[in-house]
């Protein structure tokens, strides 16, 4: 190790950068080399210039609790994190397989629920789910795609394998922190760009307007499209407009949209337009007052009977949240099997289902050395990390569990892999995971890389912008660059497990 590395500790966890013996991995020696002159003061600068550059364009996220305010800086590292073609072919290869076998799910428990009648997954898993909308059994959508973007959440073990921590099939946010951090590593360090064959990822954009216009009713050719956001005080809105000025879009709320003849229309200064594909950023819940939430004024009346009617597309569609939750996470390995007749390319984590009852024995017997997660919460709420736990928590959530074993899953404790990162003028290793984001529409697309976030805390695992995790940009590097071994093939490629039902 050299210069601003000099010090650094890789610990008892797999280092991106490193080796356990301290020896730089192949991918990172030209990074490492910029980094060999450079001094702390220096970085420090560049990191100021780029907290600038975020705070000037609004580049910020919302958190709903805490006494330091609302609006908040995403904290941006500027050690990239790379991954080899090699590895990135394995994960496109693994993220394209399960997004094939998800959306095909989502058919089938809508339709003849074969999965179900042949024992695979539990009805009551699937009945039972929060997000299942019995409403749309039968229901054929556009194009037989119900997950148009899907952000499946990956961590790598301490072997360095890839592992599926979570699919994300409704509305999955920070792409646009993904895109903005390459703005910010080409403005402060463009002459790394040109020494490393980077990836783009700044097709993101058009690729999802792509994926929106194929879904347009009766083919239109020249779909009026727009997102449907919940408004200025939404913690993601900084995306929605973001996404809406780079597609060259229209961004509207709830009350811009208006049904008539089971068609929706805009508002507009020169009267109504009607509008043809709709990617949404609320919830089911909020879609539609006349169908779910009675109580909200968020959604647009009359909207599920005008997509009911083939008259608008919406993206993603209703009741794609079966897919995400918790629990059928659990049973995607052997969706995979039984849809596409293929092991799965990138495993789950170990996932113990409190549902099932050697599962919820084993779990309140080792709640102290688990990870533990409601089966519908997100962005690190509803979890217990068992390890780091007080005892009136861990209590807690035992109660939790057996007033409502559906509703929690549980997983052992990853040392997920760790990252170089700048903090407090030094640089340490901190935690990390990846979001892919992976785009379905006449074909599925993946943006080279995805989000890589940072448990910017000392020894934190948790890594979400609303429990005090930052970001990193994520550099794929063409085949020419790639001087790393390809990733291990899991047992569970070559071996299928056994599901409890």
């Amino acid at each position: 190790m050299q210069g601003m590395f000099t010090d650094y500790e890789v610990g008892g966890f797999f280092d991106e950068m490193f080796d356990s013996a301290g020896k730089v991995r192949p991918h990172y020696a030209k990074l490492l080399a910029r980094f060999a002159d450079m001094d702390p003061a220096e970085f420090e600068r560049k990191t100021v210039l780029a907290e600038h550059s975020y705070l000037n364009q609004g580049i910020t996220f919302t958190v709903y609790s805490g006494d330091e305010g609302t609006e908040r800086i995403f904290p941006f590292d500027l050690i990239p994190r790379i991954v080899a073609a090699k590895e990135w072919e394995h994960i496109e290869r693994g993220l394209a397989q399960r997004l094939t076998a998800l959306n095909m799910f989502l058919h089938d428990v809508y339709h003849e629920q074969h999965i179900i009648k042949e024992g695979i997954v539990p009805a009551d898993i699937v009945h039972s789910a929060k997000h299942f909308r019995p409403e749309f059994m039968g229901f054929d959508v556009p194009k037989n795609i119900y997950i148009h973007v899907c952000g499946t959440d990956l961590i790598r073990d301490e072997k360095g394998e890839y592992l599926v921590l979570e699919d994300n099939g409704r509305c999955p946010s920070g792409v646009s922190y993904l895109l903005e951090n390459r703005q910010a590593m080409k403005r402060v360090f463009p002459g790394l760009f040109a020494k490393y064959g980077v990836r783009p990822v700044d097709r993101y954009p058009q690729e999802l307007l792509a994926v929106l216009r194929h879904i347009a009713p009766n083919d239109n050719p020249d779909p009026t499209i727009a997102v449907l956001s919940p408004g200025i005080f939404n913690s993601a809105y900084f995306e929605h407009s973001f996404l809406a000025r780079e597609m060259g879009i229209e961004i509207v709320v709830g009350a811009d949209l208006i049904v008539q003849n089971q068609r929706v229309y805009m508002k507009t200064t020169h009267g109504l337009k009607q509008v043809d594909v709709i990617y949404r950023r609320i919830d089911d819940d909020f879609l539609d007052p006349l169908v779910f939430r009675k109580d909200s004024v968020l959604g647009v009346p009359g909207l599920v009977d005008a997509y009911r009617a083939g008259n608008v597309a919406l993206a993603n569609s209703i009741g794609t949240g079966v897919a995400d939750d918790k629990a059928t996470y659990y049973y995607v390995p052997a969706m995979i099997k039984f849809y596409l007749g293929e092991d799965p390319i990138l495993p789950n984590v170990e996932t113990f289902l409190s549902a099932v009852d050697s599962d919820r024995k084993y779990i309140l017997d080792n709640i102290a050395n688990l990870v533990v997660k409601s089966a519908n919460e997100s962005g690190g709420y509803g979890m217990l990390i068992g390890p780091h736990a007080t005892k009136e928590q861990i209590e807690k959530f035992r109660q939790a569990i057996l007033a409502d074993p559906r509703g929690y899953v549980a997983q052992p404790v990853i040392s997920l892999s760790r990252s170089p990162s700048f903090c407090d003028g030094d640089i340490e290793g901190r935690h990390i995971d990846l979001r892919p984001y992976v785009l379905c529409g006449e074909k599925i697309s993946i943006v080279p890389g995805g989000l890589t976030r940072v448990a910017m805390k000392k020894g934190s695992l948790v890594v979400n912008s609303s429990q005090g995790g930052g970001s990193k940009d994520t550099w794929v590097l063409d085949e020419e660059d790639d001087e790393s071994p390809a990733p291990m093939q899991s047992q569970s490629q070559s071996q299928s497990s056994s599901i409890p039902v």
